[in-house]
């Protein structure tokens, strides 16, 4: 058997041998080239190796998204249970939902909401409101005062209503306290029917011991004042109990509930009065009690519930129908949905003028004082309003330095409109990585932050924030120090925050479906650590040690992935994809928007304004570095080669320019040319021609002609050195009326730039191209104010321009508030006007430090 296959074995080895002899033959016969197997073999090998590329592609996208989406694994900055009732009872619970004119909630992912909506009754229902919109046209609203913590005061101008929301806290028990409201209405003369009346209205303007105008003359013999609805309401969003207790089954006297983290709790809603808080006033009431589809549907849930089949019948006076809450039936959409919440509201409606009291009692609190309600909360309101003044002059001292009560009045609005904007969010924020082909949800997170607009941008901006906290660290450090935290947590694993936070439903509904999406490569200017360098002195040691790490991996972050061409230079990344569309496209990540870069973005950039910031990075960490004990030497290397002059000089300076300048692909000869993309098609109109760029001369490698705010970065943060031989042309530049002063503070693209004023898009504005920015002149002035104490053949000059440029901010933006009641995002350089959106108690509140002097 065994010789049998070894004879059959030896058979088929010649066989083989004599098959592989003819092979070769067959394959010299076809001359030379690759036999079949080789052929085989290397078709083979291509493809494992297609597909071990298509696989590692595959993995790095995979990795990159799990790493986008993976928060960071160092220790938090913000302790957990931080925030709660009980490590933080007396920042629990505020108005920390500046998109609506008054509310308040805690500072908790699923918190039991409060607010108010009104609706001056007329034809037709007249108009609710609610949520802050600029389509509202108010006349007037923001915080008079407000201290971040324990008490606001707000007026609303609303056509001829005047109202004014007031709350208090008080603490007690284990839940975060009790708090009130007051909510005073009555109509008023407008100072266009004052005019039109024959009176003055500096009469009463200029008075100092009342906010309240002359009331509203008699439309007529007998003619009944027109009626208000006020609309007090409490909600759910997910978790909690109400539970309603109606008064003669119309008025909803009182609602009791419990949530997680307010155990029992009660709210009640006092009978209205007149304006002296003890006479009663009549009025008609009206309440629902609805499924809640969402918070951010709470306008449409009340809007669509309101019926004008009710009557306002008080005993002698004549009879008139009025809109009130009815039957809640759904809304349109949400047929089958479950619902999210609860929705408990209660309906005043009155004729002005007249008081409403809204109380909340923790169950927790024991040995409860008095109600904080009537007299006791006009006392407690009182005090509260006292301490913040003096508290206001100690910590900016403006009567000490001159300012008179009105101007004094106008910096503690500015102030307390940033704090009565603070906001707590809670969602996730949907991100995208280049290597992915669809965005993802960020794990959920929590942001306690100021906002810009209360009306227009009610969520938190990771380069506005900075700013914030320049003004709020010198009011309340550890609230400054708390937020810097928030957002430090924000950190993925790679290092990158998100530069717009858009948590929750609530700040969902307020933003356009095209800006929710942030992209991981794009960064914004990491102007938290201007905040952070003035807090360090008090910081405590702990607080940096958790802060650390995070500094780190964020610092690395930049250098990472925002690094130029060239060693030390470094380059905005996700600037437009399709610059045809654009006149020069725009640098969202740089928060200066569609100021001028290079015409054609390309990797061969260098953007000036982020070399500088890196280098104060470098200096902050630095020095958080040495007051841990920590090695400091990188940042500081990095620091002096940043801050070098002769290299600043010779990667940013433009001679043919005499200015500071990026450098990149640019042409100078671009412009926007109406152009029809497509022929008519057969048998239809043909279609509507766009503007397109027009580029007249070929782009080159060239510094960028835009003599604006980035020319200033050296200057803005304190580069330059005092005996720079550049100051003094710098300061040339900044003082030249010609290019970037003007009476009421500095343009931010000099009147003799090409793209000075110039429309991005059909649709697009001039944004950065020549409008006032306070933040931006704040910088200036910080810097100025630098040079002026320090030894240098400029200091005087400095000085000289200091003082001109402080005045004329200054009176420009109190001219603009006394005249139009906002604060605004900017300012005309040609009048002076705010513009932009309003009200923004953003950075333009940083006018408070300008009046204090204090950098």
């Amino acid at each position: 058997m065994a010789g049998e296959r070894r004879r059959r074995g030896g058979e088929g080895l010649r066989e083989r041998t004599r098959e592989r002899g003819a092979r070769r033959e067959r394959e010299q016969q076809r001359g030379p080239g690759l036999s079949r197997t080789a052929l085989l073999v290397t078709a083979a090998a291509a493809a494992l190796a297609l597909g071990l590329a298509a696989a590692a592609a595959q993995w790095n996208r995979w990795s990159a998204a799990a790493r986008l989406v993976t928060p960071h694994p160092a220790p938090r900055a913000l302790p957990p249970g931080s925030t709660g009732p009980l490590a933080s009872p007396h920042r629990f619970w505020g108005t920390y939902r500046p998109h609506v004119y008054f509310g308040m909630k805690t500072r908790s992912p699923r918190s039991l909401v409060t607010g108010l909506m009104w609706l001056q009754q007329g034809e037709g229902g007249g108009s609710l409101r609610h949520t802050c919109e600029q389509g509202d046209g108010l006349s007037k609203y923001g915080w008079l005062m407000h201290d971040g913590e324990n008490f606001g005061v707000q007026e609303i101008r609303d056509g001829d209503l005047f109202l004014k929301t007031e709350f208090v806290k008080r603490p007690g028990g284990e839940h975060g306290g009790d708090w009130s409201w007051r909510i005073t209405a009555r109509m008023e003369v407008s100072q266009g029917r004052l005019c039109l009346l024959g009176k003055q209205p500096e009469h009463w303007a200029a008075s100092p011991s009342s906010h309240f105008p002359p009331p509203l003359p008699p439309q007529g013999t007998g003619s009944p004042a027109p009626l208000l609805s006020l609309f007090f309401y409490v909600a759910t969003d997910g978790q909690g109990t109400l539970e309603p207790h109606l008064e003669n089954k119309t008025r909803l006297a009182a609602v009791t509930g419990t949530s997680e983290e307010l155990g029992r709790f009660t709210l009640t809603f006092l009978h209205p009065t007149m304006e002296s808080g003890k006479d009663p006033k009549y009025a008609s009431y009206n309440y629902l009690d609805a499924a809640s589809p969402g918070l951010h549907r709470l306008t449409e849930v009340v809007r669509s519930s309101l019926s004008n089949r009710f009557v306002f019948a008080p005993r002698g006076k004549s009879r008139r129908r009025f809109f009130a809450v009815d039957t809640f039936r759904g809304l349109p959409g949400t047929t089958g949905e479950p619902p999210r919440g609860r929705l408990l509201l209660h309906q005043v409606t009155l004729e002005p003028p007249g008081m409403v009291e809204v109380t909340f009692e923790s169950g927790s609190v024991v040995d409860r004082p008095e109600r904080l309600a009537g007299t006791v909360l006009s006392v407690a309101l009182a005090q509260h309003m006292a301490a913040f003044e003096q508290r206001f002059e100690e910590t900016f001292k403006l009567g000490h330095k001159g300012f008179p009560p009105s101007q004094r009045r106008f910096a503690q609005a500015a102030l307390s409109d940033m704090l009565g904007g603070m906001g707590y969010f809670h969602g996730r924020s949907l991100v995208q990585s280049p290597l992915q082909e669809r965005p993802v949800p960020a794990p959920e997170a929590a942001l306690f932050t100021a906002v810009p607009s209360r009306s227009f941008f009610p969520r938190g901006f990771l380069w506005d924030e900075g700013f914030h906290q320049l003004l709020l660290a010198r009011w309340d450090p550890a609230l400054s120090r708390e937020v810097i935290a928030h957002w430090l947590d924000l950190m993925n694993t790679e290092g990158w925050i998100p530069r717009e936070q858009i948590l929750g439903e609530e700040a969902r509904a307020k933003v356009p479906p095209e800006f929710l999406l942030q992209h991981s490569e794009t960064a914004n200017p990491p102007t938290l650590l201007l905040a952070l360098e003035r807090l360090l002195p008090d910081a405590p040691l702990p607080y940096l040690h958790r802060l650390f790490p995070r500094l780190q991996a964020w610092y690395d972050w930049y250098n990472r992935t925002q690094a130029g061409p060239l060693p030390l230079t470094f380059r905005w990344r996700g600037r437009d994809p399709n610059p045809e569309r654009f006149l020069n496209p725009k640098t969202l990540a740089s928060g200066l928007d569609d100021y001028p870069r290079a015409s054609h973005p390309s990797p061969e950039e260098r953007h000036l304004d982020l070399r500088c910031w890196m280098a104060l990075a470098s200096r902050v960490l630095g020095e958080v570095a040495e007051r841990l004990g920590e090695p400091a030497g990188p940042y500081r290397e990095m620091e002096q080669a940043l801050s070098d002059n002769g290299l600043l000089e010779q990667l940013h300076w433009a001679q043919e320019l005499g200015a500071f300048a990026d450098y990149g692909n640019h042409s100078s000869a671009v412009g926007l040319r109406w152009q029809r993309l497509a022929p008519a098609a057969p048998g239809r109109p043909p279609p509507a021609p766009q503007l397109i760029r027009e580029v007249r001369e070929a782009p080159q490698p060239r510094f960028v002609g835009a003599l604006g705010y980035v020319s200033l970065f050296p200057l803005l943060l304190q580069l330059l050195r005092p005996d720079s031989p550049r100051l003094p042309t710098v300061l040339a530049t900044m003082r030249s009326e010609r290019q970037l002063w003007t009476p009421f503070g500095l343009r931010s693209l000099a009147r003799d730039s090409p793209l000075y004023m110039q429309r991005n898009t059909e649709h697009d504005p001039p944004y950065w191209r020549g409008p006032i920015w306070v933040n931006i002149n704040y910088l200036a002035l910080r810097a100025l104010h630098g040079y002026a104490g320090a030894n240098g053949p400029q200091r005087e000059r400095a000085a000289e321009i200091y003082r001109e440029l402080r005045h004329n901010l200054v009176a420009n933006l109190y001219r603009q508030y006394t005249e139009s009641g906002f604060l605004w995002e900017q300012y005309s350089d040609s009048t002076g006007r705010g513009q932009g959106c309003h009200p923004f108690a953003g950075w333009s509140a940083l006018v408070v430090l300008v009046m204090a002097e204090d950098y």
